[in-house]
């Protein structure tokens, strides 16, 4: 128990009590209410979620001082969940769980009842009156993300027995597009259900991108699961024609173009409130047209920030950028790394009603309600910069920048960034110091570069270990200091992990997680910016400012038993032999 002290006056009502109770720390509650305020984010969430105080101490305590019944969500009958009143979004926006209803009555399961916001949305919702009951709230949300799991597979259940007829549509109309007109593709039933199959099985799978790929003597489709292509059928390579044209009609392509590269979508609704995307690109091959289609699903949008794998003190550093009113916050990685839900995660963080947020991207992959998103299309002439001098009219606060490609474009957001705006944006480069001589080899001055960025972020995903059937493994100590481990890291008696494989998991391995290098640019930093310093001076900097690399990070995760040495080789490029 914390011992409570003389500051805790200057608190009232439920945090004094938990720093009277000696719940938590009064030095803790006073940046607890700063930061969850900063996020957005409940008191009860914030303690929570940080481990600042535990989930079972602080429902027993809210029960007593808010005279509502406390519940152990084991005793707890998930069938008499009234499904009438179970509202997604409102059940994932607040954190709550309809449990019971008694008449006009609706009993909801909550871990933090202060909040009235979600206790008033619910009874306009539902129109019936509202009973809290107070459950632990860390239990709560893997309970919600269990039942909304449980839910999607249902809901795609039903879709397996008609494949003929699933609600899908293609993206908007190009009015300058040719009429695709009517191929055998449309009228061939089996050719619709078997696409309709593989892009339902893909959902099913976890699946991030599908490939399909036609070859001389035969045709296969691939799907990047957890971040690795592995091979899902191999339909008679006589399809390939048929598979293609179902395709292109699907995502509203011409497909009397066989030639030239395209770009549609495709939105598949699986209910009447889950909806999943696919961003469709065709490729021209010698043996035939190459499609790929990544999947975009809203609800990675609006995961959260604690979702995404951060460190405590690069979260720290994420959220203090996202509070400044100028400056650029540069997320950099490969394709696939996660640069795009990073973005959306800060976006949704700053998305209130005071500010003005627009979007540039090239395409638009989620859509997200209250921020004004614009699709590049360089056909026509709108390119990120000519977007960009338009945002600038329109009186933005904040401007988010698919990616930065070209001098034009770096330039108008650095000075948009000095100008009182705050811009996001993405590079590819491979670390957060060559994404500052990247920005230089293009063209902006050094001084513009040390003034303008605020936070560089470089990501990866990594796979997770596979918490069923991961299994020790040792591994001499020499081997371990060579491999980037401290001596104060070994004195810390960790366990390392490797993967197995079970009916659970795929090669061991089950999700992915984020490994990031969040760079803050110090004066230090700066100085070696504006002195022509190249990206290894600058990485010496960091380190030396206590910021960890992408290397150091992932080895962080090594440690904490979320991911295996040979997944951190794989995604950091070292050879695992060493």
């Amino acid at each position: 128990m914390a011992t409570p002290t003389s500051s805790n006056t200057s608190f009232g009502g439920l945090a004094k009590r938990l720093v009277n109770e000696g719940l938590v720390d009064a030095a803790a509650m006073q940046k607890a209410l700063i930061e969850s305020q900063r996020e957005q984010a409940s008191l009860i969430s914030y303690l929570v979620t940080n481990k600042i105080a535990k989930a079972a101490q602080v429902a027993w305590l809210m029960a007593d001082e808010f005279g509502d019944p406390l519940l152990d969500l084991d005793c707890l009958d998930l069938d008499l969940i009234p499904k009438e009143n179970f509202d997604e979004k409102i059940v994932k926006q607040y954190n709550v769980l309809p449990i019971f209803k008694r008449g006009k009555r609706l009993f909801v399961a909550m871990g933090d009842p202060t909040r009235l916001d979600a206790i008033d949305a619910i009874r306009f919702n539902t129109g019936l009156s509202v009973e809290t009951v107070v459950v632990e709230q860390d239990r709560l949300l893997k309970l919600i993300d269990k039942i909304l799991e449980s839910n999607s597979k249902n809901d795609m259940t039903g879709l397996d027995d008609d494949l003929e007829n699933l609600d899908i549509t293609g993206g908007e109309e190009d009015p300058n597009k040719k009429d695709s007109g009517t191929t055998s593709a449309e009228d061939d039933a089996p050719i619709v259900k078997y696409i309709n199959k593989i892009l339902l099985d893909a959902i099913k799978m976890g699946a991030s991108d599908l490939h399909f790929e036609p070859y001389e003597k035969s045709y296969r489709i691939r799907f990047r699961m957890d971040g690795v292509l592995r091979e899902h059928t191999r339909p008679p390579v006589q399809l390939s024609g048929k598979l293609a044209a179902r395709l292109k009609v699907m995502s509203q392509m011409d497909i009397s173009e066989r030639r030239l590269p395209q770009d549609g979508r495709i939105k598949l609704k699986l209910s009447k409130t889950r909806a999943i995307d696919f961003r469709v690109n065709s490729l021209p091959t010698l043996f035939g047209e190459k499609l790929c289609l990544r999947i975009l699903d809203p609800s990675s949008a609006m995961l959260g920030i604690d979702a995404l794998g951060y460190e405590p003190e690069q979260k720290a550093l994420f959220m203090a950028a996202l509070d400044k009113p100028q400056g650029m916050l540069l997320i950099t990685g490969p394709t696939g790394s996660g640069k795009t839900v990073s973005l959306y995660t800060g976006l949704n963080i700053l998305n209130t009603e005071e500010t003005n947020i627009a979007t540039a991207e090239d395409p638009v992959e989620i859509n997200l309600e209250g921020i004004n998103q614009v699709n590049v299309n360089v056909k026509v002439g709108l390119t990120f910069a000519v977007a960009l001098k338009a945002f600038l009219r329109q009186d933005p606060d904040i401007i988010m920048l698919g990616e930065i490609r070209d001098l034009e474009t770096a330039e108008i957001a650095v000075k948009a960034a000095q100008t009182g705006h705050m811009v996001l944006s993405t590079l590819h480069t491979n670390s957060a110091p060559e994404t500052l001589t990247r920005l230089r080899n293009m063209g902006v001055p050094s001084f513009n570069i040390a003034t303008s960025v605020n936070l560089v972020i470089a990501q990866r995903l990594g796979r997770r270990l596979c918490s069923a059937c991961k299994i020790p493994m040792d591994i001499p100590k020499a081997s371990l200091l060579e491999m980037g481990f401290t001596e104060s890291d070994l004195a810390q008696n960790f366990t390392l992990y490797q993967p197995v494989g079970c009916d659970q998991c795929r090669d061991g391995y089950k999700g992915r997680v984020g490994i990031y290098e969040v760079m803050k640019v110090t004066p230090r930093i700066a100085r070696i910016i504006m002195e022509e310093g190249n990206s290894i001076e600058i990485a010496d900097a960091s380190r030396a400012e206590g910021f960890p690399d992408l290397r150091r990070s992932g080895l962080v995760k090594v440690m904490s038993g979320i991911t295996s040495l040979q997944e951190m080789d794989r995604i950091t490029g070292v050879d695992a032999s060493h």
